[in-house]
């Protein structure tokens, strides 16, 4: 493994990059390289491999996708591309990332007539099977998502010319190395490889030595990386209550900013409690639907909210510029992610401001954490009015009073025009109108004839009066095993409980039903379209989403 040093005054076409690319470059305001991609770009372009170790924010993103599309439109062109056989992978840890890699590499490709896909986990692999039939030069990845594609047929990934690993050393942390390997293994051996990891511990030090070739490795000096631009703040506070409110009052400022929590419920908890005092927050977890993450994502990055509150996790897949503050609400586990959290101000040069904030019993953990990330700071203790804390705040934003589907609200917006929420709550209020209609004999959704709510499901899944449901056992030849497709059977106990299509069991239950209240005829039976509402014991307890990183 070579070493290489970085170079200065220069400009993307004195490294080689074509002069299509370097108008892109122009256009989007990036006249000059970055140190980072000042030493790989004569290295990549060339086809050698490469190993780049900068720190967030360094610009690695184009470190890459320059030499990626260059040498995939130019010396590694193939004629018409193929139905599922990419020539271009990018590997990433996480849904976010990997949407933000491929908004910097798309306006690179179309200025080739290269075409770009994204697939991850977490939403219909319908229109990710839809694109490889269709034919895509460069796919943009999560490891779990693209292996199972793999493994269904779905894609091949031989005819691979370039591979690109970023953030290695977050995928180790999150597992998925052995994905990894597989995903490697099935590209030919003689291609292209770049790998870029801030660390080569935890098992990338591996993948280095089995698939990369004499890698040339290339390091940003210490004196050009953003932490150098970050101001390192650390707040102490004597009580919960005095920590609840310097965090509002360092969230009210008219820059952008985020605030991390160590959990999704501190995220979700905090984005409501500052958007209920007037500061707009939109949180960003794991247990987001993939289109709640980009609706969020969006809010916060083309400015309807100036507040961000995520989770350790999302700090790897959010790269937005011009956030001016980071706030740690609590001291993260450990130093790496106390990096990677605050390198989301401070980027490509800019300054920014990182405040941890930690009461007296987390002092200990607070001086280890940063000792680890050696970073010197001396803690401060204040309160939300301290002339340290208005300082870093600078003007206060107005009060914004929130508004029902409004950024920040947490509420789905309202629907106008036509259209279903889906949303539990939503789901939760027509199953209760549904329940009302139902008691009264007949209501306007739902009351199946007659009937009576009762037992726990009466709030529950699509189900309004069960007393004679909507398909009576009678209508099987007296058996008493009535069938409701999707919205609970009918004739069953109090007290019972049903999911889906749920077969009643007891013919005296069903015919009593009958004579007390009449079933309803077959050809006036009225069938819901809409989505069933989750029954009560799944309203009280809702199933949680679960993360793996990429899901």
């Amino acid at each position: 493994m070579s070493t290489a040093t970085t170079q200065s005054n220069t400009t993307f076409a004195d490294l080689g990059v074509p002069a299509t690319l370097v108008d892109v470059l122009v256009a989007a305001d990036r006249p000059t390289p970055f140190p980072i991609q000042e030493a790989t770009l004569p290295s990549t372009l060339r086809g050698r491999d490469v190993l780049g170790r900068g720190k967030t924010g360094s610009g690695k993103t184009l470190a890459f996708a320059i030499p990626l599309v260059a040498r995939l439109s130019g010396a590694l062109a193939g004629g018409r591309r193929r139905p599922g056989r990419p020539i271009g992978l990018v590997l990433a840890p996480t849904r976010e990332l990997a949407t933000q890699i491929a908004h910097v590499v798309e306006p690179l490709a179309k200025a080739a007539g290269l075409t770009v896909t994204t697939v991850f986990g977490g939403v219909s692999q319908k229109p990710q099977e839809s694109a490889f039939r269709a034919g895509v030069d460069i796919v943009v990845a999560c490891p779990g998502r693209l292996d199972d594609l793999m493994k269904q047929g779905i894609v091949s990934l031989d005819a691979i010319e370039i591979t690109v690993l970023d953030e290695a050393d977050h995928m180790a942390d999150l597992g998925f190395l052995p994905v990894v390997t597989r995903i490697m293994q099935a590209t030919p051996s003689d291609g292209q490889r770049m790998l870029f990891s801030a660390t080569l511990d935890n098992g990338v030090d591996k993948l280095v030595k089995r698939f990369l070739h004499d890698p040339v490795l290339h390091s940003v000096d210490e004196a050009n990386s953003p932490v150098a631009a970050m101001t390192h703040h650390v707040f102490e506070v004597a009580t919960p209550e005095a920590k609840t409110e310097l965090v509002r009052t360092l969230a009210s400022g008219t820059g952008r900013r985020i605030l991390f929590t160590r959990t999704k419920h501190q995220a979700k908890k905090l984005a409501k409690q500052l958007t209920a005092s007037g500061v707009p927050a939109v949180d960003l977890h794991g247990n987001l639907s993939q289109n709640a993450r980009d609706r969020n994502l969006a809010d916060f990055s083309e400015g309807r909210v100036r507040v961000l509150v995520a989770t350790d996790v999302a700090a790897r897949g959010v790269h937005v510029d011009g956030i001016e503050l980071v706030v740690h609400v609590d001291p993260p586990a450990e130093h790496k992610a106390y990096l990677h959290r605050s390198g989301r101000t401070a980027r490509a040069g800019s300054d920014g401001d990182v405040v941890t904030v930690m009461l007296p019993a987390q002092r200990k953990d607070t001086e280890a954490l940063l000792r680890k990330a050696r970073i010197t700071v001396a803690p401060q203790r204040v309160t939300a009015t301290n002339p340290a804390v208005t300082a870093l705040v600078g003007e206060v934003a107005p009060h914004v009073t929130p508004r029902p589907g409004g950024p920040g609200s947490g509420n789905a917006v309202v629907a106008s025009g036509g259209g279903t929420s889906q949303g539990q709550n939503a789901r939760r209020k027509r199953a209760a109108r549904e329940d009302q209609g139902g008691s009264t004999g007949g209501g306007r959704r739902g009351g199946r004839g007659g009937g009576s709510a009762q037992g726990r499901n009466a709030s529950g899944r699509g189900t309004s009066a069960q007393g004679d449901g909507g398909r009576t056992g009678g209508a099987r030849g007296g058996a008493g095993r009535g069938e409701s497709a999707g919205q609970g059977g009918e004739g069953r106990a109090p007290g019972r409980s049903s999911r889906g299509r749920r077969r009643g069991r007891g013919a005296g239950e069903t015919a009593a039903a009958r004579s007390s209240q009449g079933a309803a005829p077959a050809s006036r039976r009225v069938h819901s379209t809409s989505t069933p509402a989750p029954s009560a014991r799944s309203s009280a307890a809702p199933r949680r989403a679960t993360w793996s990183g990429e899901r």
